[in-house]
């Protein structure tokens, strides 16, 4: 795995940093469950603690532009994963002030059913997936259950469909969606998950998406047990760190303490979404 950045990317960034749009940027927590501390890292935990795991989807707003990250999963699919359903995370968009029509790009950080769920409620978007995580959920690794059990095959299947529909754009690595808006492949927790970078009032911030699934992943180097390459999930905590202006400006994928380290949007929205585009709070 190369893990250089992309110098065309680089020398993009510089000729636009006073340039790239501005966008607001939200976390919209929409399940819950609480697990064992042991189970959530690669060799366990001495502490046998109760820990909860939230469940996100990402959404960054400019003034002529809407992209939405990660899509989520439905009711039906919270009683089958034993999940605890909070909000539908499509329909709770409106309290963000935002239709689905209005959502130009969806990102797919990677396919698993807490991410990718809930897809064939974008008729109009397009989605941006990188190759090796389409070739990941339709190649060879799914004949394993330890590989294929986060995923599920209606989604995957469905995904194939968009492409024949026309509404997937591949990516190759880094890459820009708009100005303000880019990817950049990690690997490791699956064979093609992606995070991604978005240009707000305070900087760059970096979501990662289940590259990092806690503030504990990525600063103390502590993987999630599902994971198909330890190895480049240890090289893409490196990669979060490159592109963000701090830690403070990386966030998370499932971890709990990002509802308490960031300000509602409004009292309305105390515990359901807070704004990632100012700085966190503690």
């Amino acid at each position: 795995m190369d893990l250089s950045i992309n110098p065309n990317l680089i020398n993009m960034s510089q000729a636009e940093d006073t340039t790239p749009a501005t966008y607001e940027l939200f976390a919209l927590r929409y399940a819950t469950r609480v697990g064992r501390k042991p189970e959530f890292f690669l060799g366990g935990d001495p502490h046998d603690v109760p820990m909860a795991i939230d469940y996100f989807v990402w959404l960054a707003k400019s003034a002529n532009h809407v992209c939405l990250i990660d899509t989520g999963f439905n009711a039906a699919m919270a009683v089958k994963r034993r999940r605890d359903f909070l909000r539908d995370p499509i329909d709770s968009l409106e309290l963000l002030g935002v239709t689905v029509d209005q959502i130009d790009d969806v990102v797919l950080t990677h396919f698993h059913y807490d991410h990718a769920g809930n897809f064939d409620r974008f008729p109009k978007a397009k989605f941006h997936v990188q190759d090796r995580e389409m070739d990941f959920a339709t190649g060879r690794h799914m004949c394993h259950h330890v590989f294929n059990s986060a995923y599920e095959v209606d989604e995957v299947t469905g995904l194939v469909r968009r492409v024949y529909d026309g509404q997937v754009e591949f990516h190759d690595g880094d890459a820009q969606i708009r100005p303000g808006i880019t990817l950049h492949y990690a690997g490791g927790h699956t064979g093609g998950i992606q995070f991604v970078r978005v240009h707000t009032a305070r900087g760059w911030v970096v979501v990662a998406s289940d590259v990092s699934h806690f503030y504990e992943t990525f600063q103390a180097c502590r993987p999630l047990p599902l994971i198909f390459h330890v190895g480049d999930s240890v090289q893409g905590y490196r990669r979060l760190r490159e592109l963000a202006p701090s830690e403070d400006h990386i966030v998370p994928g499932h971890d709990a303490l990002v509802m308490e380290k960031y300000p509602p949007v409004s009292e309305s929205l105390r515990g359901i979404a807070v704004r990632l585009d100012v700085a966190p709070t503690n």
